[in-house]
């Protein structure tokens, strides 16, 4: 989720052939001599896979549609933002807009342009493995011995990270007990891999939709006072004027939405059953398994 301050991980370049069919008019999108329609960058934090997955998605409907796309890796939530407001990145795949992200809403908003909500029922969370018998953010507060008194987070200005110290700590008064520990999500889920594999008692901040309940055996600690967040909508960001500058990915994007289900096997294709490298079979997978079902699709 990121030309002067651009940071360059990885740009992977696809070029498109003359025109693609789709269900949003797809077939006036590219002109008849296959001229390209520009080229869209889509920034991303490797780390944070919905945005992953959403930037994949976006390279392959937005190439069928008649694109160049362009994927960036960046480094920070603030680079991101910063970029995107700046126009060096157009596209922010997965914005945490309403609640975790919404202080870089406050800064730049007036350079973003909102492409529309995609997924609906995001929230933070406050998460332990099934084994741990304790249900409640609340009854945490006297056993910080059990757990190393530390509580492991993602990266440092993260909406996750920054809820978790600014609101999640205040509200059950955690401050006395736990340090708050934030590391890359790769470091943060290695850590919690270990410690399922040795049955010890872990708590992290995790989010829900996400692959690693299932994966590693986690439940939600009950958290009344809403200190991970309430409920959100995730949202496709640009930078503002991005729908004069390619309506027609605008009008796709616009029209992406997902359910607990579609957004699971997507997440579920990319993570874990192709994983580093193979993005692009993963999508191919998931568009063939979700064609017809979802009318936006560009098949």
């Amino acid at each position: 989720m990121n030309r002067p301050a651009r940071l360059l991980t990885t740009t992977v370049l696809v070029v498109v052939t003359a025109g693609a069919l789709s269900s949003c008019s797809q077939e006036d999108a590219a002109s008849a001599d296959g001229d390209d329609l520009g080229t869209v960058t889509v920034g991303f934090l490797p780390s944070w896979t919905d945005a992953v997955n959403n930037a994949y998605l976006l390279e392959d409907q937005l190439t069928k549609l008649g694109y160049t796309v362009e994927l960036e890796e960046l480094s920070s939530p603030a680079v991101l933002y910063t970029a995107l407001a700046e126009g060096t990145v157009d596209v922010y795949p997965s914005a945490w807009s309403d609640i975790s992200q919404a202080q870089y809403i406050e800064k730049y908003g007036d350079d973003l342009e909102d492409l529309g909500t995609y997924y609906g029922n995001a929230h933070g969370t406050l998460a332990v493995p099934d084994y741990v018998d304790i249900d409640s953010v609340e009854d945490l507060r006297g056993q910080a011995d059990r757990f190393g008194g530390k509580i492991y987070t993602i990266e440092p200005g993260s909406g996750t990270a920054t809820m978790a110290e600014e609101n999640l700590f205040p509200a059950y008064d955690l401050g006395g007990e736990y340090e708050l520990v934030p590391s890359s999500l790769a470091a943060m889920l290695a850590t919690l891999e270990s410690a399922v594999a040795d049955q010890e008692d872990i708590v992290v901040t995790l989010w829900r939709p996400f692959w690693a309940y299932d994966a590693y055996g986690l439940k939600d600690l009950e958290d009344p006072e809403e200190g991970m967040g309430a409920t959100e909508g995730l949202h496709f960001m640009a930078h503002k004027g991005f729908s004069e500058e390619f309506p027609e990915a605008a009008d796709l994007i616009g029209q992406i939405e997902l359910d607990d289900a579609q957004y699971g096997a997507l997440e579920n294709a990319v993570v874990n059953e192709f994983g580093a490298g193979e993005q692009p079979e993963a999508i191919d997978q998931w568009v063939a398994d979700h064609a017809g079902k979802l009318d936006w699709i560009i098949e």
